[in-house]
């Protein structure tokens, strides 16, 4: 059990008492890295295994304090705008804590299971009453097997029901163990067809397929959650196309989720050009039709 809980991850937040991510109230992990690199991405931080910074134009005065003090040089202000050499960056954080206007912010941590455990364990009063429990996001839970593995292991022992969000994109090996300590898989689905799906996402999606198979034939419980993406997979035609897919899995329920904009600030945070920038957020009237077109098929579709 020692072994189990000293195990590490990286994660860049915990939020309590969510509604939206599983069954009841629950505690959701958020874990860093992912190997997709989805356009529309609303948590643009999470891509990168690494910690981060991010800069707050809105906060800077351009006082140039963490160039001064970077210890190897590595931040430089280009045409006012925040950038750091990440070759040269040792991730010390000493500029975000002298920053004096709090312009700079750290992104991620390492935390062993122990941590995180303990964390989750606060609100299991909440899980019992609502049937809740905690869920693992990210990013992609996948690129931390490990780490993910011992803190499933661990809730179990404390009889807590586990969710994972996933895009499925890992490895058939390491997608069986994981889900092994799995209640529900959340299951991320970008596109059906495949040349679409490496143009959204960067990856091609038959590895994920083949997984969401596996799920299934496990007997595992699984909800396909569906980012609904303008001018990418919002038309008819691709609502048909998934309802078949779905359709031939014997999944008889999806979740849709309306594009929207949280996340853009986020890329400019980041120092990252924004693909869907500007591009006004769809909403759920506005969606009502794309739905019906699952409904017809027999699969209950939902916001």
């Amino acid at each position: 059990m020692k072994e189990l809980l000293s195990k590490t991850g990286t994660i860049f937040n915990i939020q309590k008492f969510s509604l939206h991510d599983g069954p009841g109230i629950r505690t959701v992990v958020f874990l860093k890295g992912c190997p997709l690199s989805c356009k529309w991405c609303a948590n643009p931080e999470s891509q990168d295994t690494k910690l981060q910074i991010l800069w707050d134009r809105e906060r800077c005065t351009s006082c140039k304090t963490c160039t001064a003090i970077c210890p190897t040089g590595a931040i430089l202000y280009k045409k006012e705008k925040f950038h750091i050499d990440t070759n040269l960056c040792r991730r010390c954080m000493t500029c975000v804590s002298h920053c004096p206007h709090h312009a700079l912010k750290e992104e991620g941590e390492t935390k062993t299971v122990e941590e995180v455990l303990r964390v989750c364990l606060q609100d299991k009063m909440f899980y019992e009453e609502s049937g809740g429990g905690v869920t693992l996001s990210g990013g992609e839970v996948l690129m931390q097997p490990a780490f993910v593995i011992s803190l499933l292991k661990a809730l179990k022992k404390h009889n807590i029901h586990t969710t994972i969000e996933t895009t499925g994109y890992t490895n058939t090996k390491t997608f069986q163990k994981i889900i092994h300590y799995c209640d529900l898989i959340l299951f991320d689905i970008k596109h059906w067809d495949e040349k679409k799906h490496i143009e959204g996402t960067g990856v091609s999606n038959q590895i994920i397929l083949e997984n969401m198979k596996q799920a299934i034939a496990f007997g595992k419980h699984i909800l396909p959650r569906l980012p609904v993406i303008p001018d990418y997979n919002d038309s008819f035609a691709d609502a048909e196309c998934f309802a078949k897919r779905l359709q031939e899995a014997k999944i008889k329920e999806i979740q849709l989720l309306p594009f929207h904009q949280f996340g853009e600030k986020k890329y400019d945070m980041l120092n990252q050009t924004y693909a869907y920038s500007n591009i006004p957020a769809l909403h759920e009237e506005e969606l009502e039709s794309f739905r019906q077109v699952f409904i017809e098929h027999g699969i209950h579709a939902f916001f």
